[in-house]
């Protein structure tokens, strides 16, 4: 899909184009529904990241002084640590599936609605979500080290370390895995699935925007002052982009190649280079 201009930029995309707020009734109850997927998904991770920002704030020391580890090992054993791996990585996915089932439930008169299709969530256009998306990742996982590394410096964030997995045959795939299902997740549920639900309720456009930024800047409030910020401004951009492109896998993309650089790069270059913080 081209790029949209002028008063078609906050427009719905092209997939979801047909639905509009509905009466008071519909709008509770798809209130209720969208409640209920953040506290199953990434709403409860808002929660927890507040807690865990609270307990680092109030303990001895700064932020630069305390770490939040992402990617850790979780058994003592490689093949139960894999099997814990993917088990974790495949129930994070659970919400994304129960998002598509209420899309496709959606539909008036016990028609099938797009489900994940209307969010342009799809494989039709491969070759232009994979060059915007790696336009996209360029652009903000540059800027986005950038400020990292500022932020921790100036005491603002915590050392973050991407991954602390054991050497093993499965690390590198289990950390794209990883990387992919983070980016599945948060661009499905925090843009396309919100926008689209409170567009129903009848939030404005900005609103909307500020839910959906706020959100992504909350979850990731674990890493401190910098991570907040910085994924309230990547929020405001992805939305945006979303609303022009009128898809979210390219959104998705760009996600998952900003990931899996930060995990592979943290792997390959952790204790090896001096610019780069380690716990």
């Amino acid at each position: 899909m081209g790029a949209r201009s002028g008063g078609e930029v906050l427009r719905e995309p092209d997939g979801l184009a047909g639905a509009r707020p509905g009466d008071e009734g519909r709008r509770r109850m798809l209130g209720r529904e969208l409640l209920l997927v953040l506290a199953l998904s990434l709403g409860a991770s808002a929660v927890s990241a507040v807690i865990s920002f609270t307990r680092v704030v109030t303990a001895p020391g700064g932020l630069s002084d305390h770490a939040a580890t992402l990617n850790r090992s979780r058994g003592d054993q490689p093949w139960i640590d894999l099997a814990w791996q993917v088990f974790g990585i495949a129930t994070a996915l659970v919400p994304v599936l129960l998002v598509a089932h209420l899309l496709y439930r959606e539909n008036p008169g016990g028609t099938t609605g797009p489900g994940l299709r209307g969010l342009g969530f799809d494989l039709t256009r491969p070759g232009t979500d994979l060059a915007r998306g790696a336009l996209v990742a360029a652009a903000i996982g540059g800027s986005g080290l950038a400020l990292y590394l500022a932020a921790q410096a100036a005491g603002l964030n915590l050392t973050v370390v991407p991954e602390a997995l054991p050497g093993v045959w499965w690390k590198v795939p289990v950390l794209i895995a990883a990387a992919v299902q983070n980016a599945v997740v948060e661009e499905v549920i925090v843009v396309g699935y919100l926008l689209h639900r409170l567009h129903q309720i009848g939030w404005t456009p900005v609103a909307a925007l500020a839910a959906s930024a706020l959100l992504r800047g909350t979850y990731h409030l674990y890493q401190g002052i910098g991570g907040f910020v910085g994924n309230i401004v990547m929020g405001v951009v992805f939305v945006w982009l979303y609303r022009r492109w009128g898809r979210v896998m390219p959104l998705v993309v760009a996600h998952a190649l900003i990931d899996i650089v930060a995990f592979l790069g943290y792997a390959l270059l952790a204790g090896k280079v001096g610019w780069l913080p380690t716990a």
